[in-house]
Parts: C-alpha cells; sequence; structure tokens
C-alpha cells in the first residue's frame, strides 16, 4: 500500500530549482535500481514513473537513495530522484501516483541585518563541527572570525595519535579528543542525525564537504560517512579557505579564563596569559573540554548535569554482519554492512548501539593522564576485517551520583563519574585497552586468549578483569543487551565476541545554559555543539554551529567588508 507522501503539493514556477525558467522539476520516489545501475537506467525508470519519454527529461539527480535488503541475498537500491523536464507538460502532477511531487526549493539563507556594531573580531573557541561552520559561515560574511583550538593542525594531530597508538606516550592537548576537527576526525564520519532542518541546514553541510572533497555520494546515501583519512584533507582545505576570507586559526590556544565587563564579554584568557578582547564568543569546546567547564564553573556560568551514556565497543567478524544483513558477503559495489540495535532491559535502562564502524577499529581515545577510554573508527575504505559499535546505556544523575564520594551536587558530577570509570579502565590493564571476550564477561572470569577471530585495536590492548571496570548496573544491562541482539543478528552474541572498555564520550555529561538567542548568563558568550550539550555527532553540531553564526548575523552588524558575497551554497 503506498503512503500519500505529505508533503505532495501543486507545482508552482516559485518552487523550481535555480535557474530552471522553462522546464519543470519534479521529485520521484521509490525507484528501484539493481546494485550496478547506472543513471540511464534511472532515467528510463523515472520516466516510465512519470509516463513520458526519456528524451523529454533534460537531467536526473538522485536526491536520497537506500539499500532494501528485505530480501536478501536479492538486494536492490531504491531511490529517489529529481527530474528536470525539458517543458513543463499539462497535468504532470494530477492523476499520478503519491511517489510524484513537485521539488521543493532546499536552499539553505544565511541571515542578515543586524543593527549592533561589532568593533572586535568574533572569536570561536574549538575547530570541531560547531566550531568548523560558524567559522566557515561568519567567514563567508565577512567577519573574519578568530578560530582557537588547544589542540594542533590536523596533519600534525594526525602524526600525534598515531605515535600515541604506536608508543603510548600521550599529549594531553592533542589527540583523538583535541585538535582540528575535533573528536569527530578520528570517528567514522559518520553525517547522519535524526534532527528535524526546516532551515536547510544539512544539505548546506553536506554540499560544504563536497566542495572541500568527500565524496558525492554522501549527498544522497541513507547512511552517508566521510572517514578519517579524507576528512584530514576536508578540514586542510576548510581552514585554508576560511583563512583566505580573512579568518585566522590559532593552534596550540587553548581557553583559561574569561573577562566581563558589566555582565558582557570584554575578554578572552588564552594559555592563561594572552588577553584577546572579544564582544562575542561562539563556546564549542568539544565533550572532553573538562578544564574549560571547570572554568566556567568557577566563573558562576550557569550549568546543569545532564544524562549521558557507558557502556563498552563490541567487535564482530565483518563477513558476519555481511551475511546477517545482507545473505551474502559484501565487496565491490556494496559496502559493508552495517547495524543499528536497540533494548529496553528488565530494568527499565535502554542500550542500545552508536557510532556503529564496519570494518573499523577500535581506538584508545584517551586525553587525560590515568584515565582510559575508546572510541570506533573507520577509514574511507572501511576494509578491516571487523565491525565495531558502541554498545552504551543511558545513566541520569539519579544513577550515578550514588557511585560518587564527592560533587554530588555539582553540575560536573557527570564529568566525576566519567573520570572515576575512566581510572578504573586504565587501572585494569596498566595503560592498554581493557579487553574481555563476552562468554567471559557474563561468567564474571579473565579471558586468556581470542576465539576464532582477533580484535582490530588501535593502540595496545589487554585481557583483563572487567569486574573493577563497570558498575554491575551497566554490565548486566549490556549483558542482556548482546543477548538480545543475537535474536536480530545471528551471532552476535558468540561467546568469543570482542569487548573493549571504556566507552564514555559518546556524549557531554553537562549542559552549558543558554536562552532563546542562544547567549548564556554572559551577554555575547554563545555555548554550542556537542560539549555544551546541544548536539550528537558531526551533522547535529555543524548545525549548532550554524545556528550560532546566524544569531550572530541577526545581532550585529560587522564593519569588515564581505569576501565572497555570492560564494554561499
Amino acid at each position: 500500500m503506498k503512503v500519500k507522501n505529505p508533503e505532495q503539493k501543486e507545482t508552482s514556477k516559485k518552487e523550481l530549482p535555480k535557474g530552471i525558467t522553462d522546464a519543470c522539476s519534479v521529485r520521484v520516489s521509490g525507484i528501484k535500481l539493481p546494485l550496478d545501475g547506472n543513471i540511464a537506467q534511472l532515467t528510463k525508470k523515472a520516466a516510465s514513473l512519470l509516463h513520458i519519454s526519456p528524451k523529454e527529461i533534460r537531467e536526473v539527480k538522485i536526491h536520497k537513495r537506500s539499500l532494501d535488503a528485505r530480501r536478501k541475498p536479492e538486494l536492490t537500491y531504491v531511490v529517489t530522484a529529481d527530474v528536470i523536464l525539458k517543458n513543463t507538460p499539462d497535468g504532470i502532477l494530477t492523476g499520478r501516483h503519491n511517489n510524484i511531487m513537485s521539488t521543493p526549493n532546499e536552499e539553505y539563507h544565511f541571515p542578515v541585518g543586524g543593527n549592533d556594531l561589532l568593533e572586535e573580531r568574533p572569536v570561536i573557541v574549538g575547530s570541531g563541527p560547531a566550531g568548523l561552520f560558524s567559522g566557515y559561515l561568519l567567514a563567508l560574511n565577512g567577519f573574519r572570525p578568530i578560530i582557537l583550538e588547544r589542540g594542533e593542525d590536523a596533519l600534525s594531530r594526525t602524526q600525534k595519535v598515531t605515535a600515541f597508538w604506536r608508543e603510548g606516550k600521550l599529549d594531553t592537548e592533542c589527540n583523538v579528543q583535541f585538535g582540528e576537527g575535533g573528536a569527530g576526525t578520528f570517528s567514522d564520519g559518520k553525517l547522519t542525525t535524526s534532527v528535524k532542518d526546516p532551515g536547510n541546514r544539512i544539505k548546506f553541510i553536506k554540499e560544504t564537504f563536497v566542495k572541500f572533497g568527500a565524496p558525492e555520494e554522501i549527498l544522497y546515501d541513507q547512511k552517508p560517512h566521510i572517514g578519517t583519512d579524507i576528512l584530514t584533507g576536508i578540514l586542510v582545505r576548510m581552514r585554508t579557505a576560511i583563512e583566505e576570507m580573512g579568518g585566522e586559526y590559532r593552534f596550540r590556544s587553548r581557553l583559561t579564563d574569561f573577562e566581563t565587563d558589566g555582565g558582557a564579554l570584554s575578554c578572552l584568557i588564552i594559555n592563561d596569559r594572552e588577553k584577546l578582547p572579544a564582544r562575542v564568543c561562539i563556546l564549542a569546546p568539544g565533550h572532553s573540554a573538562r578544564d574549560t567547564f571547570s572554568m566556567l564553573q568557577r566563573n558562576r556560568v550557569p550549568m546543569e548535569a545532564k544524562a549521558f551514556a557507558a557502556g563498552i565497543r563490541i567487535e564482530h567478524p565483518q563477513k558476519m554482519i555481511d551475511f546477517a544483513q545482507y545473505g551474502r558477503e559484501a565487496g565491490g559495489i556494496l559496502p559493508p554492512a552495517s547495524y543499528k540495535l536497540t533494548h529496553t532491559c528488565a530494568d527499565g535502562r535502554g542500550v542500545y548501539s552508536f557510532c556503529m564502524c564496519p570494518g573499523g577499529y577500535v581506538v584508545n581515545a584517551s586525553s587525560e593522564e590515568g584515565c582510559l577510554t575508546v572510541n570506533g573508527m573507520s577509514y574511507s575504505g572501511r576494509n578491516s576485517a571487523n565491525a565495531n559499535s558502541a554498545l552504551i546505556v543511558t545513566v541520569s544523575p539519579a544513577d550515578y551520583i550514588p557511585f560518587l564520594e564527592s560533587e554530588e551536587d555539582s553540575p560536573l558530577a557527570g564529568i566525576a563519574f566519567q573520570r572515576t570509570l575512566e581510572k578504573h579502565a586504565f587501572d585494569a590493564a596498566s595503560g592498554a585497552v581493557p579487553q574481555i571476550l563476552f562468554g567471559d564477561l557474563k561468567k564474571g572470569v579473565r579471558s586468556t586468549s581470542w576465539g576464532n577471530f582477533t580484535s582490530c585495536t588501535k593502540g595496545r590492548s589487554a585481557f583483563c578483569d572487567f569486574r573493577t571496570i563497570l558498575p554491575g548496573f551497566i554490565r548486566d544491562d549490556i549483558c542482556s543487551g548482546i543477548d538480545a541482539f543475537g535474536q536480530k543478528i545471528a551471532g552476535f552474541n558468540r561467546p568469543d565476541a570482542i569487548i573493549s572498555a571504556l566507552e564514555a564520550r559518546s556524549s557531554s555529561p553537562v549542559r552549558i545554559l543558554r536562552d532563546e538567542n542562544l547567549v548564556s548568563s554572559v551577554d555575547g558568550l554563545y555555548p554550542c555543539g556537542e560539549g555544551a550539550g546541544y548536539a550528537g555527532g558531526i551533522i547535529s553540531a555543524a548545525m549548532d554551529g550554524m545556528r550560532c553564526a546566524e544569531a550572530i548575523s541577526e545581532k550585529y552588524l560587522n564593519l569588515f567588508p564581505k569576501v565572497y558575497k555570492d560564494d554561499l551554497l
């Protein structure tokens, strides 16, 4: 049964794509293509659904593409395409199926019109997705932002992180969490989000990534990803563009304090010594900037503890996941299979997969001495032997405060809980990534050898006793979830599935409060992104950065000329 598309509406000349004046553009969904389908086949099928000749079509563009595995191992792509016709046939949208509609206008528009003078350049703290896209928009519109990053540039950072994985020497200012691109640089580069987007920011973000080197497929794939290796080059090229438009990057520049005048921001203190005049600051420090949160608390900036999640990473052979999801082995034009799983445990807590990395690696993602946390990462080829994913349990302040010796009433209580768990993880394996097989985790014994496959890990790892790492309620819920997931993916709960600890940085445990104008209690300070508690991934963080840039443009009239006024996508 076909469901009526709520977006379907009558053709309007105002809705035609930019530059199209004598043609009609329609969006056609539900087009099935073989895995090796091409644009000629897509054009022919679209024409058939529209009851016209392919010769009447000027151009076809893929809008969305998803893999249909319901009849595995027979797989097909389901495509939604924008079809630009040479002319506008009468009744093109009448008497048709519900999977045909006029193509909506999905252009992104950056607001202007602020009246308050902004004599100092706006400052952005953090160069992760939120800082990057707020900086890019402000630079495009002539604000010449200054971007402060406590870590190093992407290429130097990659060298530092690689050396850490190889030698174990941690740089607490430049690591998997800190440096150009933020924590998302050493992840899978996934570009998915459930955030609603009436302003078409997601399209702008993806188009910007493509403009600077990402594969075009991210514009339409259902589960788009970039990969750490490609993302590094994109960051460098975006930084160069921002600098060419008058922006400025300052690496090894950590925000250590700030000053106010009459309740408004007046100055930022960098590295405990340099004073940088600033009336406007987008604060996008990332979820691991614990010293920044302590500084804000010292300055009485309102914050609150929030729920976050903690758990483990689990590895399986990628071929096992491929056969479970596809009924066949991946390879060639068929990408490594992924999954997304959720389960509600008997105690009411939810266990769910997060940041699933097909053909990926479990990485040591530590940023503090004596503490250990892990993450998942994939390169663009997603060609390691294993699939891995975080399996995490939601924990609220009521769950974690009983485990703390102090800070029970502090907005930073979640950070204290994270540190407690990460110290246990570090101590359990003397700084190596703690690992155990699932069967041994359930038995409460230490593993001594691999099963039928070995781990794909960046950084030293060692088997250890997990009873010293995870609180009982997290350990029990993780085991319950894995067994439940075994009912959905054959072999998921196999006894030799490899578990690594500790995954505790999936989201920020603190929220920096802000008003409807996105400003904190300090006038001019804009808390932003995942670290501030308003996002949960590359796309949502970038969107929040864009919102903050928009808020600044709506309020302030900058005194600098607009550099590339026609360059907005």
